[in-house]
């Protein structure tokens, strides 16, 4: 049986790398400027206040005639 010397790679070298990739990557991303954040964010609370909104209409239609219809209340 052969014994081979396995050449140990410093362990910071890997991860330099990864964060390096990690930064890269980021200064690649095209970031929202402060308008379209405000204007999104409000977009999608609004989209979910309304759809909350018409869920709650329907569970409230729903539990009112299931209620007359089958429970007779």
């Amino acid at each position: 049986m052969t014994t081979r010397a396995v050449a140990a790679k410093p362990a910071g070298n890997r991860f330099v790398r990864f964060f390096g990739g990690i930064w890269a990557e980021m200064k690649k991303v095209v970031w929202l400027s402060r308008r379209e954040i405000l204007y999104l964010t409000t977009l999608v609370l609004v989209a979910t206040f309304a759809i909350g909104i018409i869920l709650y209409a329907f569970d409230l239609g729903f539990s009112t005639g299931i209620d007359k219809l089958i429970l007779g209340r």
